[in-house]
């Protein structure tokens, strides 16, 4: 492993960063999707919507399926005004509201989830249509499939309930200290959770091979699948529709930031692909990490093509941020990154709870701490000697570029434990009065902001 010795010992130190990947280029990686698939992830997501209309209370479709609302969240700037002045206007991107899983990760499971029932209908001769996929004969076939995951939480709410949904059995493995409450909606909902005492990675490893032993079951990989990546990137037609909406159009002149948390990789990898499919060199994407689970920041750091740990750089891979807490980048979505992604950001544990009371005080949003992670973005960035000469070398005026922050997950959050999340961000923020967002100028240094 190569990295530069300032980004290696802020790394290993856990020093909140700035980094802007030096290898980006203009145009999308050639091993990507193609547009086509792209096409089809669209319109499975809208059948996927249709039946979770049907399936689920409250669960209302629309045109695009399964879909969030964007929110203005120009009432952050007010926290930091000098920061903030000359800034464009912010977004957050309301995924904590998607049905039924209230997480993004409700993309990428529910696609992958369609398009294995709609694949083993094909294959015995059913119609795949919504309304006949919900009927007798579709789940007496469906009864006899496994569907597996390895999950933090989040992806394994999205599997394991849609699929119980439509007559499949779920199997979702998950490290002995992912949430409990994650564990007991699963089991409410007639999955099957096995706890493994690793963390996700082994918990991944250990669903890959259980289901590799049964032919009759389907391992939703969430280190490799297409299929959820193009769930996710079926995301970014909608969005660019509701920034028009809102009055935000996305050219050259008015770029459009976007602030992804990352865990594996897949879901912010997804929509900056989508996003990046669409809007080509209009669209700048950063991912967010927390400090001790920063896998796709050393793995695109490093420049090797071989997979790289952050246990490597001595890190424990342990986090509040239990969605972003795994030690090792997708494999699948690592190269695609490698000249799309614009940067990665890195955050503190005690930050996500003062940005995620933040989020409550002053656009109501009830996040947890890992979708809290995207609220950091444009402040990191524009407090950070890099960022700003990123912004500089686009030769535009920050008052044109437009920041949209994607919050990933939060409303399935039992009421105690937000109150929790809410009691400790609310006692940082006390401790520390002149906080907001924290940025290093370079690899090396950080400070608080004046």
């Amino acid at each position: 492993m190569t990295l530069d010795t300032a980004l290696e010992r802020a790394l290993r130190e856990q020093t909140p960063l700035v980094w802007i990947n030096p290898q980006r280029a203009p145009g999308i990686p050639a091993a990507g999707p193609a547009p086509s698939q792209l096409a089809e992830a669209e319109s499975r997501m809208g059948r996927a919507g249709e039946l979770l209309a049907d399936l689920f209370a409250g669960a209302a479709s629309s045109p695009q399926g399964i879909e969030s609302p964007l929110q203005s969240a120009d009432a952050l700037a007010s926290c930091h005004p000098l920061l903030f002045k000359d800034s464009g206007p912010l977004f957050l991107k309301r995924d904590d509201m998607l049905p039924v899983a209230g997480s993004i990760k409700a993309r990428g499971g529910f696609h992958e989830v369609l398009a294995l029932a709609e694949r083993i209908a094909q294959q015995q001769g059913l119609r795949t249509d919504p309304g006949h996929l919900l009927g007798a004969e579709a789940r007496a076939l469906f009864s006899r499939y496994t569907v597996a995951v390895g999950s933090t939480g989040n992806l394994g709410m999205s599997i394991g309930i849609f699929a119980a949904a439509l007559g499949f059995r779920p199997v979702i493995h998950m490290s002995v200290d992912a949430k409990q409450w994650k564990k007991q909606r699963l089991r409410d909902h007639g999955a099957r959770v096995v706890e493994h005492t690793g963390d996700y990675a082994s918990a991944v490893e250990a669903g890959r091979r259980e289901a590799g032993a049964d032919p009759l079951s389907h391992f939703v990989d969430d280190e490799r699948s297409m299929m959820l990546f193009l769930g996710y990137a079926a995301s970014a037609r909608h969005v660019v529709q509701q920034l028009r909406d809102a009055g935000r159009s996305i050219d050259a002149g008015h770029p459009l930031f976007v602030y992804l948390p990352c865990g594996v990789g897949g879901a912010p990898g997804g929509i900056a692909y989508g996003l990046k499919q669409l809007l080509g060199d209009n669209v700048h994407c950063f991912f967010i990490e927390p400090v001790a689970s920063p896998c796709m920041l050393v793995q695109l750091a490093s420049g090797s093509d071989h997979p790289i740990s952050v246990h490597a750089l001595g890190l424990d891979n342990r986090t509040e941020a239990d969605g972003l807490a795994v030690g090792l980048a997708s494999p699948l979505v690592a190269p695609l990154m490698r000249t799309l992604l614009s940067g990665v950001m890195t955050i503190a544990d005690d930050d996500l709870f003062r940005c995620l009371f933040t989020a409550q005080q002053q656009l109501a949003a009830t996040l947890e701490p890992s979708a809290a992670a995207a609220l950091s973005g444009p402040g990191s960035l524009l407090a950070s000697e890099a960022g700003r000469r990123y912004i500089d070398a686009l030769a535009v005026a920050p008052s044109d570029i437009t920041h949209l922050m994607w919050s990933t997950g939060g409303s399935m959050v039992p009421a105690h434990e937000h109150a929790a999340f809410l009691a400790r961000g609310r006692a940082l923020l006390d401790s520390e009065p002149g906080w907001f967002w924290r940025a290093s100028s370079d690899a090396a240094a950080h400070g608080r902001l004046p």
